[in-house]
């Protein structure tokens, strides 16, 4: 059955409306948080993914959260572009304001309807609830066409509350329902259950779309997704690698693929360019520290590797033995080597089109290149994965206040370790000089003095991108301070170089979260 809908028209039956999170419940998790410029460069990599909706952030938050969704909304066309709001007039005027520039706006408002969370959270009474529910949702609508509510801990909820929940916000205008398994307590029988329920019990739900946002506690989000909406929801939420609270959401690139890849049993189809979920997905992790694990479905490392003897041997005979899908269908490219250093501007600019770095201005490309010139002076060969690493890195760069500029390292089995370290700090160009227990500890230390704080080191890891000894090291630092924490990556072929990146990138990003009054807790 289609359903006419006030962003998107006319929705044929099959269509499967794609929302992403990775901007709001994504961001949530505990050092993932994103700059004003990170979040308007990943929100254009999602438009070209090819989302339907971007949840750009809870504008009642912070001035910054509010900022950025204002700015998202007036920068970014294609997605519809949703701000959220608690069921209180405050955050749904605050999230009108935010997203009133975008071509299609969205206001995202939600409340818990589990009778645990409205005894021991909102300390409400059911009747109460049902009035917040017609009043934010009217109030939301408006201001916008298009109104989504959420009903909180909806996997929990008393079957006949969350029909009378649903009725009433359909009454009250809304024009998406999402049901949430906001803490990954069910199975997918359980949200087959639920949609189907709601789909044939309550009035006016043939004319509303049906959403499901399904938390992975039990590792079972994509599959919960998926029964939902073989039971009726046609609309998806999720985020990039699966990034939010705790073990965080359904991944947008596994519940897409499962349905290209299957289709005989998920007869349904999205606008995803898949092509570009690689990229999208390289992207989030430069930006916010964190990589996926190598084994991770679609994206890892070894999503497409074959170690094992006699899978190599069938690959070889015929890669449909081993491989359901095209590694090119998600946008790794078969070759590796490429570029040297006597290769010209016009050839880099080629490369950075074939793997997926086409959008890069003119500035861009231009510091780019003139990283990958130094990087092909240093190491015999230059691979795909490291010209990535080098437009990764100097890509989250363009924002912050403390930038790095050279060193010089001293160290050895007989003495301390002496680093000589110049940053520029505020625009200002600031050098320092301390010893340490190894090199790192020595760079580490200098930015200190240059930069005194009281974040603790909490991790320090190094990977090559390549191999050899000559390869880029890309490394991590994770920092914390108040209980923020933040992850910073640096890559560079010297490891102590690309160490203090990391440690600058991620001194950066606490800056950032030091102004921001983190929101209250927040799930949908």
């Amino acid at each position: 059955m289609s359903i006419d809908h006030p962003s998107f028209g006319r929705i044929a039956a099959d269509r499967v409306i794609i929302f992403d999170t990775t901007l709001r419940d994504g961001e949530q998790s505990p050092g993932f948080s994103m700059t004003l410029s990170e979040k308007l460069r990943m929100a254009q990599a999602l438009a070209e993914l090819g989302v339907d909706v971007i949840e750009a952030g809870f504008p009642i938050a912070s001035n910054d959260d509010f900022d950025a969704v204002r700015k998202i909304a007036e920068a970014v066309r294609g997605p519809v572009i949703a701000g959220l709001a608690r069921a209180a007039p405050g955050d749904i005027v605050r999230a009108a304001e935010a997203v009133k520039g975008a071509a299609r706006p969205r206001i995202h408002t939600f409340i818990s309807t589990s009778a645990l969370h409205m005894k021991a959270k909102l300390q409400l009474e059911p009747d109460e609830v049902i009035e917040r529910i017609a009043a934010s949702v009217a109030l939301a609508r408006n201001h916008v066409p298009d109104v989504e509510w959420s009903a909180e801990d909806g996997s929990r909820t008393d079957a006949d509350f969350l029909c009378r929940a649903v009725e009433t916000a359909i009454k009250a205008g809304a024009t998406t329902i999402n049901v949430p398994d906001t803490v990954g307590y069910g199975m997918p029988d359980d949200m087959a259950r639920i949609f189907a329920m709601l789909i044939e019990r309550v009035p006016g739900a043939d004319g509303v779309i049906f959403s499901t946002h399904n938390h992975n506690d039990l590792g079972l989000a994509v599959a919960n997704s998926l029964a939902a909406v073989k039971a009726g929801a046609r609309q998806i939420e999720g985020a990039i690698n699966g990034i939010g609270e705790r073990a965080g959401n359904c991944s947008i690139e596994e519940v897409v693929m499962a349905m290209r890849t299957r289709p005989d049993a998920c007869p349904y189809v999205t606008g995803i360019v898949s092509e570009n979920i690689l990229k999208t997905s390289r992207l989030l992790s430069t930006t916010t520290g964190f990589d996926v694990q190598p084994n991770k479905a679609i994206v890892g490392r070894n999503a497409f590797a074959h170690e094992s003897g006699i899978h190599q041997d069938g690959m070889l005979k015929n890669a449909l033995t081993y491989e359901i899908m095209t590694p090119a269908s998600v946008g790794w490219t078969k070759s590796s080597l490429v570029l040297g250093k006597h290769s010209g501007r016009a050839a880099f600019r080629a490369k950075l089109k074939e793997i997926g770095y086409g959008d890069l201005g003119d500035n861009q490309i231009n510091d780019a290149f003139a990283r990958f010139k130094d990087l092909a002076d240093r190491k015999k060969t230059v691979f795909e994965d490291d010209i990535i690493a080098l437009v990764d890195d100097a890509a989250v760069r363009d924002h912050e206040r403390v930038r790095f500029v050279d060193m010089t390292v001293w160290t050895g089995s007989r003495q301390p370790a002496r680093a000589h370290l110049t940053l520029d700090i505020d625009g200002q160009r600031c050098t320092a000089e301390a010893e340490g227990d190894g090199g790192v500890d020595a760079a580490f230390k200098a930015i200190r003095v240059l930069f005194p704080h009281e974040a603790a080191l909490r991790l320090y890891s190094v990977g090559a991108v390549t191999e050899g000894t000559d390869a880029q090291a890309k490394t991590t630092v994770r920092l914390e301070e108040d209980g923020r924490m933040v992850d910073g990556q640096g890559a560079d072929t010297d490891t102590i170089v690309a160490a203090v990146r990391a440690y600058v990138h991620a001194l950066n990003k606490l800056l950032v979260k030091r102004e921001r009054r983190e929101p209250e807790a927040i799930s949908a």
